[in-house]
């Protein structure tokens, strides 16, 4: 009881010295001869009482009428972002929103301790807006007005995903292509975006080929493949391969690997021995993916599992959705 006592007695020593100063400041706010640099020190301290007051309303209140009857204060874009840091304390983020772009949009930038507010604007608006066109402004503006301050890799993949939303398709890949050219795109870590890399390398790639491989639908490409199996047609197989991003690897491997995407022909492999394929599409197939169990292609690793995927391309509506064949795994299913 004794220790509770005081605490409150410390609690309200400090907020009696608080309101003590912010008396003393709102005194020396009424003086006309302030030079800015020392009303700038008034006011920032004024809101910074308010904070340690956890008054959050009172901030936004001082703050926004400061602006209003202060119009030509070279501060005002700094007021009106700890105006908006006041209102996502309160939990309003789209207040917040509406205060960080008019900042954007009205005023100049600041550095205030050497942090610039229109970056602390945009940092803090792709973390809350929803809205894509809007989003797709705040990643154009981060990288082209502070390029050494963020990942440029990640902003080229948000933007990219940005762009699809909209479906601007020739904007995002655009982006696509920016992204895959950082020297780190097959590598970094993006959250929430696990096959970034993959994804990306396989848009570009197959927009800038001539999409003649794919086929309308999985049962029309199934049967094209068991045919020339059956045939040893190895040129037809040749023929209906993906030309972009055609796999062969073990079902350990990453389908991204370099020693993954070799080219060799079929030839190789049909030639002298007999191979043949299950009647059945495998178990595990989806309505995106398949896998026909194929056997008898070497003396070292006989199973291979054909891999068809479904073709996601928006940007060509007579591409997407069909199907092609975009790889194979060596070996049993682990």
């Amino acid at each position: 009881m004794q220790t509770s006592c005081k605490k409150n007695s410390r609690e309200d020593e400090t907020i009696s010295a608080i309101q003590k100063s912010q008396n003393e400041l709102y005194v020396l706010l009424e003086n006309p001869n302030l030079e800015p640099v020392s009303r700038y020190a008034i006011v920032n301290q004024i809101a910074n009482n308010l904070i340690a007051l956890n008054d959050q309303q009172g901030v936004i209140l001082f703050l926004t009428n400061w602006v209003e009857l202060h119009p030509d204060d070279i501060y005002n874009g700094y007021w009106l972002l700890m105006t908006a840091y006041a209102y996502l304390a309160n939990k309003a983020e789209p207040v917040a929103e509406y205060y960080f772009d008019r900042i954007l949009l009205g005023y100049q930038d600041l550095l205030v301790k050497g942090n610039s507010i229109h970056f602390s604007c945009l940092q803090n608006l792709i973390q809350i807006s929803k809205n894509p066109r809007s989003r797709i402004r705040y990643f154009n503006e981060l990288i082209n007005r502070f390029p050494t301050n963020v990942s440029i890799t990640e902003l080229y993949l948000r933007l990219a995903l940005e762009y699809e939303k909209e479906n601007e398709w020739d904007e995002a890949l655009k982006a696509y292509s920016m992204f895959l050219n950082q020297p780190d795109a097959s590598t970094i870590q993006i959250a929430g975006e696990p096959n970034a890399y993959k994804k990306a390398r396989q848009l570009v790639g197959f927009n800038n080929s001539p999409k003649d491989w794919t086929f309308e639908s999985l049962p029309a490409l199934e049967a094209a493949v068991k045919k020339a199996i059956r045939n040893y047609d190895w040129r037809s197989l040749d023929k209906y391969r993906a030309k972009v991003n055609f796999f062969s690897m073990s079902w350990k491997q990453d389908e991204m690997d370099p020693n993954a995407q070799e080219e060799f022909s079929m030839r190789n492999f049909m030639r002298g021995n007999r191979v043949r394929y299950n009647k059945e599409l495998d178990a595990d197939s989806t309505s995106s993916e398949a896998y026909l169990r194929t056997w008898g292609w070497s003396q070292y690793v006989s199973v291979w599992y054909l891999y068809f995927r479904k073709v996601n391309f928006p940007l060509d509506p007579d591409i997407h959705g069909n199907w092609e064949w975009a790889g194979i795994y060596i070996g049993e299913k682990l």
